[in-house]
């Protein structure tokens, strides 16, 4: 297993705005405490897609987490969107009719692809507009979220729900038109190759990051310095200075970054057995579910 010298968590959102208050960059080096990247006035999506672009042109040697899922449940239906003609065949070919069925949304905002006549079926939209082809109860999972919920190693919700503060389904799909435009420029785990250099992405849930860093399960969310300086101290990290404000989108950069840190070199992580070729193409992974 290769070593990397820097580690990031992108705390992603999907909020409709050009700037979520929702982003956050945690970064932390070989040496170093971990730190916030807080460029002013703060994060959009495109300027975390152009940081990316940068760190490819640099061939910096770092390895970045996303907080979203990458891919939608296929292995359940054999497709992604039954009765759609159109639906694409791997995660890959989803980004990109997921980008450009949305190109004229400001923001990387994917509201085109949620009111598009197919796609709009599968989705719970809110309590009053469900699509015909909804699944039901929590929605259907990908094999990754049912294996980490059979493991107790998370509680992942399912992409087609997106109601609720827990939804996740806007900030993955927001996140995969990202992903598009990169336009192959870093390689995204496990549907690349790894290289022997450079950046490399990665799909992450910062739950497992919170319970390796002994936070209790169900109240993992840090809105303090005393709580963070416990989370890293279990994490053998130092805490960073003070912050301007003890946001979970922060902690939770900050400790999922300190987090994969520590367990980058496992490479059990890397070859989770219930992973197959098919699923990592289709479905993908979250790094950090064995």
């Amino acid at each position: 297993m290769r070593n990397f010298s820097q580690f990031a968590c992108v705390d992603w959102s999907g909020a409709k705005s050009e700037r979520p208050a929702g982003i956050a960059v945690g970064l932390i080096g070989q040496d170093d405490p971990p730190n916030l990247l807080t460029p002013e006035p703060r994060w959009s999506r495109k300027d975390v897609r152009d940081w990316l672009l940068k760190l490819s042109r640099n061939n910096e040697d770092i390895l970045i987490g996303f907080d979203l899922s990458m891919g939608l449940p296929f292995q359940d239906q054999e497709t992604f969107f039954p009765e759609w003609d159109e639906s694409p065949t791997n995660a890959k070919s989803l980004w990109q009719i997921v980008d450009e069925i949305c190109a004229d949304d400001p923001f990387l905002g994917v509201s085109s692809f949620l009111e598009h006549p197919q796609a709009h079926r599968h989705f719970r939209h809110g309590k009053d507009d469900v699509g015909d082809l909804f699944d039901g109860g929590i929605g259907r999972l990908r094999v990754v979220e049912q294996h980490q919920r059979k493991t107790k190693q998370g509680n992942s919700a399912s992409c087609f729900n997106l109601v609720g503060a827990a939804q996740v389904g806007k900030s993955s799909l927001t996140g995969m038109r990202m992903l598009h435009q990169l336009g192959g420029a870093i390689p995204v785990w496990p549907f690349d190759p790894m290289p022997d250099r450079g950046p490399v992405i990665v799909e992450i849930y910062t739950t497992i990051a919170a319970l390796a860093a002994k936070l209790p399960k169900g109240r993992s969310k840090v809105r303090d310095r005393q709580g963070l300086k416990a989370a890293l101290e279990a994490l053998n990290t130092p805490c960073p200075h003070r912050l301007s404000q003890y946001d979970d989108h922060s902690t939770d950069a900050l400790i999922t970054a300190s987090w994969m840190k520590q367990v980058a070199s496992n490479s059990l992580l890397w070859n989770p057995a219930a992973m197959t070729d098919e699923i990592a193409q289709k479905e993908g992974w979250t790094f950090g579910v064995v």
